[in-house]
């Protein structure tokens, strides 16, 4: 496979774009705020100010170069780029931008996803356009500290009163919890109804009853995870998103395009890892010769490239069949969850494999913090976790094959 056109030209737009980007990378490099690749955070534990502000002006500059979400159909706004189109940009972007905050100039978990394909009219206007254009952020809010990847369980309940909703619960690990305009939260509405049971809703931040808890210091030192709160928040009708009843499918189109997100990023940093290993090896010299002439050192860069090789056909492959079918479709097509959970499956484990070589071959200087190995160890070992643990994806590959045929 091979990029489109229109990736292509998006390249070239987004490698200019980045131009700008360094020069205000070198803007935030101070001794306060600690570089770009790894910031210092604030008193409280959170991303601090000036590193968040910067990433909020590359995010609303990108949406003004059209850089910020190729991923989202056309009807919501965006340039209705294919999964495999995606992967291409993904991994452009997260190999070119690095560990920097031009990775702010697409999308992530902050910003317009498939879950914001079905809101309402007046929720377009009020939430989706602003977040289109970088003018605001979101946090998807599904998972509990008791309910993970059970997420029939949970205990955020919404009970209708009136035309209203009245959200009750708390929501826990939400990334951007203490920064984001508005929340995707997941409730119960119709408990015992299985699949059916959960709704979502479109929480403003300063609505009546919404609070923000404790941060969280995870493995990823960002300072954006927190937990929420909801008391009594009433929640008007055109803030449901889609349908009452279609909570866990919204829920899962959301989690989905994360877990194939991996495969660009995933491919895009593996290959830089890579290219830095090479390099080491060849300059770093044990008894007056590179260590790239020992076996064992060999044998390391010849696994991160088989990681990273096998890895990507996976992504490029998996990702074209589900083009085929619609990877974000509600109802989605029974045989796309096999294929999603072997690209999640296989990225979160060849790229912990290769990071942890490419600490390897760096040796004392891989483990220095802030150093791009480092930090991509760290980004490893938790990818394993998050949008369903790699247990739960190897459950749903089992599950898939061993599903009686009709």
């Amino acid at each position: 496979m091979q990029p489109s056109p229109r990736v292509l030209e998006y390249i070239t737009r987004f490698d200019t774009f980045m131009h700008e980007v360094r020069d205000i990378e070198a803007a935030i490099d101070t001794p306060s705020h600690g570089d770009h690749i790894d910031p210092r955070l604030d008193s409280a534990g959170r991303m601090n100010d000036a590193v968040w502000e910067a990433r909020r002006h590359v995010q609303r500059l990108a949406a003004l170069n059209d850089l910020y979400i190729p991923h989202q159909p056309e009807a919501a706004g965006g340039a209705g780029f294919s999964r495999v189109e995606m992967h291409f940009v993904e991994e452009h972007v997260y190999k070119t931008a690095q560990l920097g905050i031009g990775l702010a100039a697409l999308a992530w978990t902050e910003g317009p996803n498939p879950a914001l394909t079905h809101v309402s009219a007046t929720s377009r206007e009020q939430y989706l356009v602003p977040l289109n254009n970088g003018e605001i952020t979101t946090a998807f809010a599904n998972t509990e500290r008791e309910v993970g990847t059970d997420v029939l369980a949970m205990g955020t309940h919404a009970r209708r009163d009136g035309t209203d909703w009245i959200i009750n619960g708390a929501k826990a690990w939400i990334t951007n919890a203490h920064f984001a305009d508005f929340y995707q939260v997941t409730a119960v509405t119709e408990p015992g109804a299985g699949t059916r049971s959960l709704s979502m809703f479109l929480v403003d931040k300063n609505m009546p009853g919404f609070s923000r808890g404790q941060d969280y210091a995870t493995i990823l030192g960002d300072g954006l995870t927190g937990e929420l709160h909801f008391d009594e928040v009433r929640v008007p009708q055109e803030n449901v998103v889609g349908e009452i009843g279609q909570g866990f499918a919204l829920a899962m189109s959301w989690i989905n395009w994360r877990r194939l997100c991996r495969g660009g990023m995933c491919s895009g940093w593996g290959s830089w890892l890579i290219e830095r290993a090479v390099d080491r090896a060849q300059q770093r010299k044990s008894g007056g010769k590179p260590i790239g002439e020992l076996q064992a050192v060999q044998h390391m860069i010849a696994n991160m490239e088989a990681d990273w090789y096998q890895a990507r056909a996976t992504s490029l492959i998996a990702q074209g069949e589900l083009d085929a079918m619609g990877p974000f479709d509600i109802p989605l097509d029974r045989r796309a969850p096999r294929l999603i959970a072997l690209v999640k499956l296989i990225n979160d484990e060849s790229f912990y494999r290769l990071s942890d070589n490419a600490v390897q071959v760096h040796g004392a200087m891989g483990l220095m913090r802030g150093k791009p190995e480092e930090k991509l160890f760290r980004i490893a070992r938790n990818l394993r976790i998050p949008a369903g643990t790699v247990e739960v994806q190897r459950n749903a590959i089992a599950q898939a094959l061993l599903k009686p045929k009709r």
